[in-house]
């Protein structure tokens, strides 16, 4: 196994322990990315016992392949005389187990897969372990950053890209095939959420993504990109200003500009992920605008666009830790009149200062 595998095993391994897991059953894709350092997987699972070594299970044609480039163990399944799930029924067993404390990830899993699991050992002995995930993939190790920081670099291609083609009566979908475009020569792996690229009073949408409609004159345009690499996420918004805008969408994007800046100056190890998010919503609140805000005002960014630890939000006790990359700043203001402008860049939390990778100009964009 490859020196970086046994390490994430290991952090893997001391949170089963804290959480009396005897095994971890792994199928989702980003998961799997971290234990095995591969993209090029698909219908596999690894599993990690707490005192054993891991293994993955895989379709036989690419066994070989897994256990070569990943080190691990691998196991192959000829379907449809067996499935994924059986494969795994059988190398639990292997280990020697009868009735283990199985931790599955709390999304993402097959239902016949888990079905299958459940006709062969107790399902009252299946807990839900994905904050050990997250919590292990939280403090990115050297090349997980530079794996972030080539998709930043393809992230800020496409907002470029994506600037030079917004005007009035050209749309939505027009401006996001310039940007996907840039972002894939630039050297994206792909999208790793919808684009949102939307104008108008279609910026207040809970999730919006780009649409036929036509950009107008005077109207907000705000570009929410994201690409990946080798598995790695980074993502950034901007606000664009079509023409002239109203004073009050502007007078928005100065106090979420204000408020983010703040968050990131606040974002240091050993602080606690709400108290960036009170110097941010306190930017707001005074404006009197903090009903219109939301609780949660970034996520962790790295396998996954928005993960789940940490949290900066309302209330949050998580520890920012160094290495720990996150998104700041996701909402806007969510009133009808004046609401949509946004601003989002992904942060290195450094130990003696923070990075933002996502390194494109700030400030409101008027074309």
């Amino acid at each position: 196994m490859k020196d970086k595998l046994i390490h994430r095993i290991k952090k893997i391994q001391k949170l089963m322990a804290e959480k009396d897991i005897d095994i971890l059953v792994v199928v989702n894709r980003e998961n799997l990315i971290y234990f095995t350092g591969l993209t090029q997987i698909e219908c596999m699972a690894v599993l990690i016992p707490l005192e054993s070594d891991p293994c993955a299970i895989t379709l036989w044609l690419d066994a070989d392949y897994v256990e070569q480039e990943s080190g691990l163990k691998t196991f192959g399944y000829f379907f449809p005389q067996e499935s994924l799930g059986s494969k795994v029924v059988e190398r639990i067993k292997a280990y020697g187990f009868h009735a283990p404390r199985i931790g599955f990830e709390r999304y993402f899993v097959p239902f016949a897969f888990y079905d299958v699991l459940r006709q062969n050992f107790p399902e009252s002995n299946f807990i839900d372990a994905a904050d050990l995930f997250y919590r292990a993939r939280a403090v990115k190790e050297p090349t997980e950053v530079e794996m972030i920081r080539r998709a930043a670099l393809a992230v800020c291609k496409g907002m470029e890209a994506a600037i030079k083609t917004i005007r009035p009566g050209i749309s939505e979908l027009d401006v996001l095939a310039e940007a996907e475009y840039a972002m894939l020569k630039a050297g994206s792996n792909g999208l790793p959420f919808r684009p949102q690229i939307v104008s108008g009073n279609r910026c207040l949408l809970t999730h919006p993504h780009a649409s036929t409609k036509l950009i107008e004159e005077g109207e907000v345009v705000v570009v929410h990109l994201g690409a990946t690499y080798n598995g790695y996420c980074a993502k950034m918004c901007r606000t664009v200003a079509v023409g002239e805008i109203s004073a009050a969408q502007e007078m928005v994007f100065n106090l979420l500009l204000e408020a983010q800046e703040k968050a990131i100056a606040t974002l240091r190890p050993g602080s606690k992920a709400w108290a960036a998010d009170e110097v941010a919503r306190e930017v707001i609140r005074r404006a009197g605008f903090e009903e219109y805000y939301l609780d949660v005002i970034g996520y962790g960014v790295g396998l996954r666009q928005s993960e789940f630890y940490p949290i900066i939000g309302k209330g949050r006790q998580d520890i920012i830790e160094v290495g720990m990359v996150v998104d700041l700043l996701l909402p806007t203001i969510y009133r009808k009149d004046i609401g949509g402008p946004r601003i989002t860049d992904v942060i290195y939390v450094g130990e003696r200062e923070n990075e933002i990778l996502t390194d494109y100009p700030r400030k409101l964009i008027r074309v």
